[in-house]
């Protein structure tokens, strides 16, 4: 555990040496994750129990999804979460059906069900988060958006918050690059990459365990854990610098209001 008995920090609860500040989308932007973990759990829920039958364990939406799918590639959290219940199922291909029986196929049907859920129950941003990306833009601060989601720009787009990002590394990027998503530290890297700063230069902003561990794998500058399920000493455990319950304690005094808190 690092804690927060690190560098002096100045603008904005960050180190003097911070140029750019890397922002994961689900449980730091916006308030997607609950609605990813109810996907998440019934999808793997169907899976079990038409499996084993009446009888099967549940997905625990809590401690399965933190540790096994949050912050990862789609099929990757598939390919994770079932190899905890001694399964393993064949690769398929990205476009098979939501019903086949392979990871894809079984990502595919809880990015339906996400869908269907976004669509049904609407993205609703964290307010706070909004303002601290606005305050740091102010401050001359560069900015990334870096999400396993293959919906980002959709979900940004829908908040009307796509604009406050001048890189996006999602899904749909990491693909067409070719990056391993996390907890390796690739797609930040990219963002950084993409936005011409050093990683040590950079602060990566989290809330998945995941996200901690590619923070620390990258030797990035600072890594903000944002903790909205009660889960800092996990957080910290894996990579965090410090761990707030929203940006806006982050920012302290230092002209971001502090709004609602979390």
């Amino acid at each position: 555990m690092r804690g927060n008995e690190g560098p002096m920090t100045t603008t904005l609860g960050l180190p003097e040496t911070i140029q750019a500040c890397l922002f994961d989308l689900d449980g730091v932007v916006t308030r997607t994750a609950v609605v990813h973990a109810a996907a998440w759990r019934e999808t793997f829920d169907a899976f079990l129990r038409a499996r084993d039958g009446a009888g099967f364990l549940p997905f625990d939406p809590a401690h399965d999804y933190a540790e096994y799918v949050d912050g990862r590639p789609r099929a990757d959290g598939v390919r994770t979460f079932l190899a905890s219940r001694g399964i393993e199922l064949p690769e398929g291909e990205p476009g098979d059906p939501p019903d086949a029986q392979t990871v894809h196929g079984v990502g595919n049907r809880k990015n339906e069900l996400l869908l269907e859920k976004i669509r049904t129950q609407g993205v609703e941003p964290y307010d706070g988060t909004l303002r601290y990306i606005a305050a740091a833009r102010a401050r001359g601060l560069r900015t990334a958006i870096v999400s396993s989601s293959a919906n980002t720009r959709d979900v940004l787009r829908s908040i009307d918050a796509e604009q406050l990002f001048e890189v996006r590394i999602d899904g749909v990027v990491a693909a067409e690059r070719d990056l391993p998503g996390k907890p390796r530290p690739d797609t930040f890297l990219a963002a950084a990459r993409d936005l011409g700063v050093e990683p040590s230069r950079a602060a990566v902003f989290e809330d998945a365990l995941a996200g901690m561990d590619a923070g620390r794998a990258g030797k990035f500058g600072y890594v903000v854990g944002v903790d909205r399920v009660g889960q800092t000493d996990a957080l910290y455990t894996h990579g965090a610098d410090i761990v707030v319950k929203d940006l806006a304690d982050l920012a302290g005094g230092d002209g971001v209001d502090e709004g609602e808190r979390q």
